[in-house]
């Protein structure tokens, strides 16, 4: 049976960005293939010139964040568009090779024999690049930077959901995802003292985690041997709710510009519909197109 392929894949844009740094932090937010829309808009900021030189994302977030810091325009949303229904990006495959559902050695390092990264933009030392990951001993969230870490490991630890994957061993300690612990990093882009700050959202901006679907006893019984991590992953909706008012709250006093759906498209984890995941690309690319002017004011603005 032939692979599903988005069919307008062709017609995804394509280019390369310049290398102008602007100056800041790009903050990604996780959300598996809800990460389709992160790479809509991140395509439309290289469009615009806009590569910011700081990137830090958490687990789908993580990923996206590196098609943009390779400057490659289109690049992420192929490999997605292409490659959602090869057993080993997604499936049976993945499992065997990665202890998970997703293909890390897949996308991260085969792929690159169709579609290659640019190795020469990821060591550009003007920029910073930072994957979150939680730590499954601690129960809190390690922020693993370029130059530092094997960088692939790092992105594979923080994009490893719970439940569904193998812990990931770095340096004898044992991750998962990092959306656990850090769900939108924005906290570490404001201690790190950047002034300007584009976050990006993958659900819409009224949307709150229900608290009353949480299965704590479960939890507690698949990590028993990691009570840290376990009660991180308990609290972890509720801190998320939390995380997203304070986030209003600076939006609204003008300190940090944010991204996010401008509809629902009902867009699940690991979506299987690439009509759904094309539009939720395109949605995307054309929230942040829309927006541009309003960004480049923003980045224009000092503070006082």
């Amino acid at each position: 049976m032939k692979e599903k392929v988005y069919e307008r894949i062709n017609q995804l844009p394509r280019g390369k960005a310049s290398k102008n740094i602007t100056e800041g932090c790009l903050v990604l937010e996780g959300g598996a293939f809800r990460g389709l829309y992160t790479q809509g808009v991140l395509d439309a900021l290289m469009e615009a010139d806009i590569n910011m030189q700081c990137v830090i994302g958490v687990s789908a977030g993580a990923m996206s964040g590196l098609g943009y810091l390779a400057g490659q325009i289109g690049r992420s949303a192929r490999i997605n568009l292409r490659n959602r229904h090869n057993s080993a990006y997604v499936g049976i495959e993945a499992y065997k090779n990665n202890g998970g559902i997703i293909g890390f050695d897949f996308v991260l390092d085969k792929v690159n024999d169709v579609d290659p990264i640019d190795l020469e933009a990821l060591r550009d030392e003007r920029r910073r690049f930072v994957a979150v990951a939680t730590n499954c001993k601690t129960g809190k969230a390690t922020y693993f930077e370029k130059g530092k870490v094997n960088l692939n490991k790092a992105i594979q630890a923080s994009a490893s959901m719970p439940y569904v994957s193998q812990m990931v061993y770095i340096d004898g300690e044992p991750y998962l995802d990092g959306g656990c612990s850090d769900h939108i990093p924005y906290k570490w882009a404001l201690r790190e003292g950047y002034e300007k700050i584009i976050v990006v959202k993958t659900r819409t901006h009224s949307y709150r985690k229900d608290l009353t679907e949480r299965h704590p006893l479960y939890t507690r019984f698949a990590y028993r041997h990691y009570p840290a991590f376990a009660n991180t992953l308990i609290q972890s909706d509720a801190q998320y709710n939390v995380d997203l008012d304070q986030l209003d709250r600076l939006e609204e006093e003008g300190r940090v510009f944010v991204f996010t759906p401008s509809k629902n498209l009902g867009i699940s984890r690991v979506e299987g519909d690439m009509d759904k995941l094309g539009e939720m690309y395109y949605l995307g690319l054309f929230d942040a197109k829309r927006r541009i002017d309003e960004l480049k004011a923003y980045l224009k603005r000092r503070e006082k």
